[in-house]
């Protein structure tokens, strides 16, 4: 079985030091529980910070920890000063990420230091699993604190199955792009095969922010990045459903007035949260008070017993809600509570997992209204615990796990009025009601629980890495058995036809960008230099374009405007393939001007022969409405003409049907007697290039689609490394 290696800010055991001594303490609930299992049982490792600073350690006591968490709990620490924690963790984290990704744009710092000091714990995060990676290792990194990891170890080591998952939402593209590092964090995520959220709204945006910032395009929730396809899925994270359901009652010493007060009719209402802004405490205590204000009915007759569990007391904004929480309920307690009545009962303070099982099934209402949560786990631990179906649950439509819990009260956590509603409506439901909803959302809870969702994750993570291979699988086993590279050696008279954008570079939104680096122009020079070959790169740029990029490599032959104008190596002049009639240009050029001008993003391409129309950088739905109509609109016009439109990347070229790649390479192919041709390119333009090719041929081509090239590759970087291997030289790219 293969090894596990789960990777998260925290381990699942804090080590802190008590009389001078250290103390071990196992987590309970949440993400330890949901992965305990797939770490035990394959045997796998946990890596993480094990709570305590390594400023605060000596170097006996390093090794100790070291080696109790490796023996007893198999987990391996990554070991962080103070400074780090405060920076990395408080700061970059919590001070940058967090605000951003739960919408409080208010709150965001951008500060270059605190992304510095993340850079580098991410890369110690690196440094340590390098240290105990194993051949057939699978890597599960753990949310927002780890965003760089992935990319440091695909890497590293491209081999390794990674999957990612993130535990807060992740938010819209308009407030995504506001991150001064966004690229960098998207990169980052991007070097894992699986990428998991809670929900499909999270999904959504993610695509939405990789397709706008970084131009990547994607089908059925996956990315084609670099030279690897990465699955984009919801995994909506469960509970361990048995633990609360089954839990045996147990009369707590502490919810001893809760008690009472039940058997004198009171109604219990119940919230619990960590201290956080984005939980929206203070409008549902707001909320609460103008249920008061307007229900008189219910003085004296419901209690709220609201928990907050400190959290981030470092952090001043924390300690200032706190106060506005305090002073808040002081109101509400002064307002309406009497010598024998008083309306919420606050309790700032965690409880044990037994404790707050008595307080759900002593709860008839459970508040979950914050203003942003990437899932909440309470409210599914609240509604299994009340295994007589008798709670109701009210939760923010915001809140991640409103999406499978559509069943309870949901309501609008900003509109105080509809919390206050949604408070009535759960009080007034009829029992019948309440129990038909809770078993709908207890099946459902039961089914995908916390060990379905790890599984199920794992399972997703090997499928994702198995089908990105299906579709390199061929390319893949001719290259291991050296067919193409024996073939190419063994060869007297070598062609190669390249074609450029998307087979030899990779595309850009703006075509000007995508200029040759040095790499290529070694690579491409190590070519032509054995006499053995022609090398041609067969492109749709322009012959002026071409030449700029390209003409300075001696005995490189080039083919421009997909096939129209050839410049061969002994020559270095251009010439017509073939006669072509321009009359057409501008009356199409008109048509295509009014788009681009309808359309944000758009730029029209004028060459010798052909006009081409770039819509890569056009917002993604606006293009598709908008082509289908460009479409009809051009093939009406050159219905009764030899002009035809070729559909390429992002991109419509109209051009004379009679010029294309195919006819220029026959006439190539005829000039030489050639044991060894090889064809490459990337999108329909080359099709007539591979058709025209002789059988023996190799065919290939680059990306995902359909195809009549013999073979595939998944990016023109598996390309390069494929040229790179049939000159002799080692992949750089």
């Amino acid at each position: 079985m293969k090894r596990n290696l789960i990777i998260s800010n925290r381990l699942p055991v804090t080590v802190s030091r008590e009389e001078g001594r250290l103390r071990f303490q196992e987590s309970v609930g949440g993400l330890s529980t949901g992965l305990s299992s797939l770490h035990k049982e394959s045997g796998g490792l946990w890596i993480g910070w094990p709570g305590i600073a390594s400023d605060e350690l000596v170097e006996g006591e390093k090794s100790e920890i070291r080696r109790i968490l490796f023996d007893r709990y198999r987990c391996v620490p990554v070991f962080l000063s103070s400074a780090e924690v405060e920076m990395y963790y408080l700061g970059f984290s919590n001070k940058t990420l967090w605000p951003l990704f739960h919408y409080f744009i208010e709150k965001v710092e951008f500060n270059p230091e605190t992304w510095e000091v993340y850079q580098a714990v991410n890369r110690r995060f690196f440094e340590i699993t390098q240290e105990v990676l194993l051949a057939g290792d699978v890597i599960w990194i753990q949310d927002y604190q780890l965003m760089l990891l992935p990319k440091l170890l695909k890497d590293t080591h491209p081999e390794l199955r990674i999957g990612f998952f993130l535990h807060i939402p992740f938010p819209s593209y308009e407030i995504y792009r506001l991150l001064i590092w966004r690229e960098d964090l998207l990169h980052g995520v991007l070097g894992a095969d699986l990428i998991g959220f809670h929900t499909y709204d999270y999904v959504r945006h993610f695509l939405s922010s990789a397709r706008r910032i970084l131009q990547l395009d994607d089908q059925f929730n996956r990315i084609m990045y670099e030279d690897r396809y990465i699955h984009v899925d919801a995994f909506p994270m469960g509970i361990d459903y048995d633990r609360f359901a089954r839990a045996p009652s147990k009369r707590d010493p502490q919810l001893e007035t809760i008690y009472e007060e039940i058997q004198s009719g009171i109604h219990m209402v119940l919230s619990v949260d960590r201290l956080d802004y984005t939980k929206g405490i203070p409008q549902r205590i707001e909320a609460y008070s103008q249920f008061l204000q307007n229900h008189p009915e219910y003085h004296g007759k419901i209690r709220w017993n609201l928990i907050i569990a400190p959290s981030r007391e470092n952090i001043e904004s924390y300690d200032l809600l706190k106060k506005e929480i305090s002073e808040a309920i002081s109101k509400v307690n002064g307002q309406f509570g009497t010598m024998e009545w008083m309306p919420i009962w606050f309790f700032y303070r965690a409880f044990s997992q037994e404790s707050l099982i008595e307080f759900y099934r002593t709860s008839d209402i459970m508040l979950v209204t914050p203003l942003r949560d990437g899932m909440n786990l309470v409210a599914k631990e609240y509604l299994a615990a009340r295994k007589d179906l008798k709670g109701m649950l009210v939760i923010s439509e915001t809140a991640g796990a409103a999406s499978e819990l559509s069943e309870a009260v949901v309501i609008n956590a900003y509109d105080p009025r509809a919390v206050e509603e949604g408070i009535m409506e759960a009080l007034s439901i009829s029992e019948e009601d309440r129990m038909n909803r809770n078993r709908i959302m207890h099946q459902r809870l039961e089914r995908y629980n916390i060990d379905f969702w790890g599984r199920d994750f794992i399972k997703s993570l090997e499928d994702a890495v198995n089908r990105s291979d299906t579709m390199d699988r061929r390319i893949q086993i001719e290259k291991k058995n050296h067919l193409i590279p024996q073939a190419y050696h063994r060869a007297g008279r070598r062609i190669l036809f390249l074609d450029y954008d998307g087979t030899l570079v990779g595309i850009q939104s703006i075509p000007k960008e995508a200029k040759p680096d040095a790499r290529l122009i070694q690579l491409l020079t190590r070519l032509v230099s054995d006499p053995k070959n022609t090398v041609v790169v067969i492109s749709g740029r322009d012959r002026k374009t071409l030449d700029q990029w390209l003409g300075s490599i001696p005995g490189l032959n080039l083919v421009a405007s997909h096939g129209l104008w050839l410049m061969e190596a002994e020559s270095r002049s251009w010439q017509l393939t073939t006669s072509s009639d321009t009359s057409w240009m501008e009356s199409i050029r008109l048509v295509l001007q009014m788009y681009v001008d309808r359309m944000p993003g758009a730029l029209l391409e004028e060459k010798d022969f052909s006009l081409a129309f770039h819509y890569r950088r056009c917002e993604s739905d606006m293009a598709s409405r908008r082509i289908p109509e460009i479409k009809e609109t051009l093939m009406g016009m050159a219905a009764s003409s030899s002009i035809t439109i070729q559909e390429g990347k992002k991109v419509l070229e109209m051009k004379d049907s009679r010029v294309n790649k195919g006819h220029t390479a026959s006439t190539l192919l005829h000039r030489d007697a050639y044991d060894f041709v090889l064809a490459a390119g990337d999108d329909v333009t080359d099709e007539d290039l591979f058709n025209a090719l002789p059988e023996e041929s190799f065919s290939i081509h680059i990306g995902a689609g359909p195809s009549s090239a013999a073979y595939s590759l998944k990016s023109w970087h598996s390309l390069r490394r494929l040229l790179e291997e049939l000159a002799g030289g080692e992949s750089r790219t």
